[in-house]
């Protein structure tokens, strides 16, 4: 008897698994338990990052190919991937870059998170907020809003284009300096797109703010890692600082 029921009992235990959720940047898993008497007795969350062994990649590869390389780690932020493995061979063959150098990446990378925020926020976000499933029934409901989000991205992809050859993956960022220099005229062109979609972010923020309260009320106790520079926002130097430990420089970062 005692067999028989719990057989019994593990007959109406269920366990729900949703896989590959879109609009996560990662893998998005989501899964419940329920007991017999119907009571949720486990629900998880899950971004999990599968290895892709670029670490292997890498090995035995010409110091000049290694930030081609990764920056295909991802298609997002691969300008970011890019710029840390030039730093890491730089700092490794004691080069020095130039001002004009140092400046150009850092637009490249400013361009790179512009360009990620609005994808985040305007594509992934946005729907949630506004309780549907994709960005598409957007156009029809909110159309001008969704104009804005497209023109200011379509703005971060060109930024990208102009500095770093590409808009994803960049090509004119290596060891040393860059590959080629963005010319006069793409400069001028580079501040003519940047001032003009002030209003398109302007709108993206007013947006933002008037769904704000469409936001969870959701808090839990967080560790928060990133650069910090006593000099600017630490986005391209910095210390790796942390809520729970104390700062340290990125060579003993582990």
């Amino acid at each position: 008897m005692a067999k028989a029921a719990k057989e019994k009992a593990a007959s109406t235990e269920k366990k729900i698994n949703v896989h590959y959720l879109s609009r996560v940047e990662g893998h998005g898993n989501i899964i419940a338990e329920v007991d017999e008497a119907g009571v949720v007795t486990a629900c998880r969350w899950e971004v999990p990052e599968a290895p892709r062994f670029f670490e292997a990649m890498v090995l035995g590869r010409s110091y000049l190919d290694v930030h081609h390389i990764v920056s295909r780690i991802c298609g997002i932020c691969s300008i970011g991937h890019q710029l840390a493995s030039l730093q890491a061979t730089e700092e490794a063959l004691g080069v020095m870059v130039s001002e004009q150098t140092l400046i150009l990446r850092k637009l490249a990378l400013h361009g790179e998170n512009i360009q990620s925020h609005l994808l985040h926020v305007g594509y992934l976000v946005l729907p949630d907020l506004l309780g549907v499933d994709s960005v598409i029934p957007l156009a029809s409901t909110h159309r001008e809003e969704l104009l804005h989000v497209v023109k200011a991205r379509a703005m971060s992809n060109e930024f990208c284009r102009i500095v770093s050859g590409r808009t994803t993956h960049p090509q004119r960022l290596m060891v040393g300096g860059m590959a080629k220099l963005p010319t006069p005229e793409d400069l001028v062109r580079l501040r003519e797109i940047l001032v003009g979609s002030q209003e398109h972010l302007r709108a993206v923020v007013d947006l933002f703010a008037a769904v704000r309260g469409n936001f969870p009320d959701f808090t839990r106790e967080t560790e928060y890692v990133g650069l910090s520079s006593p000099s600017e926002y630490g986005l391209y130097w910095g210390e790796v600082a942390s809520t729970a430990a104390p700062r340290r420089t990125a060579a003993l970062y582990q």
